[in-house]
């Protein structure tokens, strides 16, 4: 375990609530995390809970992160849009600065970024949806970091591009063999069990690698650990996860007081 990072961050995707829908116990989550990637409005939440959930993660010091996504609330911005590297970097331009206005008003700032579903995963296919991510950083604030999957097209572009990348791995999520996540609808994408997740989460921090679908073990180090907040049992997982790592020797802290790679 000499390779282990001194620091590791437990980040969650949350804020998802919208209108009269609740998705996730965020509160339960906040005080169990350090990172918050917050929903901006385009994949799910909505103006009260972009507030809500910007000073409860204030309240519990926790960091804050644009989650920021294709405009598809009715898919839960999990469906590929084709959409122009101009139109999509104006839309992760309005939901930052939405976010920041509401980080800003309760105290704190947005520190990073990380795609959303679809995004997430068409940023690291396709070069230019790395790029609009990319500009989207470097045209709001080139000081934020980009939290994404380490080796993948999406974080050579920002280290080319000078931004510090943060290296996020997934504690609910089965990864293939190019290491990349299972898509959702293949069986066994997210991992349910939270003795499985829990495993997979300290082996990621303690080896940097991770074990695939198929068996193989591939390098993934990380400086992050992320928890859905809409997979079953999320809370369980984090506050498990959590008290793993500690038992472990490792230290939990947030991405601001992790250098990343730059």
């Amino acid at each position: 375990m000499s390779d282990r990072p001194q620091h590791i961050s437990l980040n969650t995707d949350i804020g998802e609530s919208f209108g009269a829908w609740t998705m996730a116990d965020d509160d339960a989550l906040l005080a169990t995390v350090t990172d918050a990637n917050i929903a901006c409005g385009f994949h799910a939440g909505d103006p009260s809970t972009m507030r809500r959930t910007c000073e409860t993660a204030a309240a519990n010091g926790v960091s804050i992160g644009a989650h920021v996504a294709f405009h598809d609330l009715r898919g839960f911005g999990r469906r590929y849009m084709a959409l122009p590297r101009q139109q999509l970097l104006e839309d992760l331009l309005y939901q930052i600065g939405a976010l920041a206005g509401f980080a800003r008003v309760a105290g704190s700032e947005v520190r990073y970024v990380k795609p959303h579903g679809a995004l997430y995963h068409s940023a690291v296919a396709h070069d230019e949806h790395a790029a609009a991510v990319v500009d989207s950083i470097r045209q709001f604030d080139q000081n934020l970091s980009l939290l994404c999957q380490p080796g993948t097209k999406l974080a050579r572009h920002a280290t080319e591009a000078g931004l510090t990348v943060l290296r996020e791995g997934f504690i609910d999520r089965s990864y293939t063999a190019d290491g990349t996540l299972l898509p959702r609808g293949e069986p066994g994408a997210v991992i349910k069990d939270p003795a499985a997740a829990v495993e997979q989460a300290v082996a990621l921090v303690a080896t940097g690698a991770v074990t695939t679908v198929d068996g193989t073990t591939i390098p993934m180090p990380v400086d992050s650990l992320c928890i859905h907040s809409d997979s079953p049992g999320a809370t369980a997982f984090a506050v498990k996860t959590r008290s793993a790592l500690e038992t472990a020797g490792v230290v939990l802290a947030p991405l601001t007081e992790i250098k990343g790679i730059r």
